[in-house]
């Protein structure tokens, strides 16, 4: 994880900066230094301040920054996140870095945390999914799991995902499966395998063949997801997706699933109004 966060900060730095912080060069004499501090304008869950020690480091390891706050935090307006001193020219060529991480991912954890809420007491766990924004999956699924959330896989790499056009395209679930497995056994692999069902009828023909992990139930009614848990029994982790909202979630967690996949944690969520400021 640590290197591909250094390798998104100096992506995002070189497109942010390239040949150098011009306005900040021409305005701010070289020994100038300053002070700032992070503002809280909106209440949420704060998330990102790791993340922000790192890029202040990356742009200029004189820059100190002195944590009030911490990732996970409940936050409200007027609150203060943090303050940092150093060059007054190196605290601006940081600054909209570390605002846009940490909006987003704020804003990403707040509502990870409000969707959360609205399932204590069940036993389902809210998941995240591949809808993210190309680039910063690192960062948004980071902050899903700030937010009291389960990061599901980060790619196609690290566990098998049986979906519709994979079963249509392999000429059903059976065969999906068994070349699913198959393939495994030929690289060597250990990747846990979800299979997707669109019916009860699904449902039953991959617990005919087995040899999975979990199964999705896609777009299935309060009804239909009782039978399939039912059915089921415990034998593989069961996923419901598909649609779900804040207003539908909690009906879905108390039919007794172990997971709920929500995209909107991050395809969704706005962004929390930060604001860096000198003192």
């Amino acid at each position: 994880m640590q290197e591909e966060l250094n390798e998104f900060i100096e992506r995002a730095l070189h497109e942010d900066v390239k040949d150098g912080d011009h306005t900040s060069l021409a305005c701010i004499p070289d020994d100038a230094m300053g002070k700032a501090h992070l503002l809280v304008k909106e209440n949420g869950i704060l998330a990102g301040m790791d993340l922000a020690a790192l890029i202040f480091q990356k742009v200029d390891e004189r820059i100190v920054m002195n944590p009030v706050l911490k990732d996970g935090d409940a936050i409200t307006i007027g609150d203060i996140a943090f303050t940092i001193e150093g060059p007054s020219s190196s605290l601006l060529t940081a600054e909209r870095l570390v605002l846009n991480c940490m909006q987003r991912m704020s804003g990403i954890a707040t509502k990870t945390h409000e969707i959360n809420k609205l399932i204590e007491g069940t036993k389902a766990k809210v998941l995240d999914t591949r809808k993210t924004t190309p680039g910063i999956r690192l960062l948004e699924k980071w902050a899903v799991k700030i937010g009291g959330g389960t990061n599901h896989r980060f790619g196609l790499y690290d566990m098998m995902m049986i979906k519709d056009n994979h079963i249509d395209f392999a000429g059903g679930i059976k065969q999906a499966i068994e070349k699913a497995v198959s393939y495994q056994e030929s690289k060597g692999l250990s990747l846990k395998i979800e299979v997707e069902a669109r019916n009860l009828k699904e449902v039953q023909e991959i617990l005919a063949v087995g040899h999975i992990h979990r199964i999705m139930l896609d777009n299935f009614s309060y009804e239909d997801t009782r039978t399939a848990v039912n059915l089921i029994n415990g034998k593989y982790e069961i996923e419901a997706s598909g649609g779900i909202t804040k207003e539908t979630i909690r009906a879905h967690a108390e039919c007794g699933v172990d997971f709920i996949s929500v995209g909107a944690l991050t395809h969704s969520a706005s962004s929390l109004d930060l604001s860096l400021k000198a003192i």
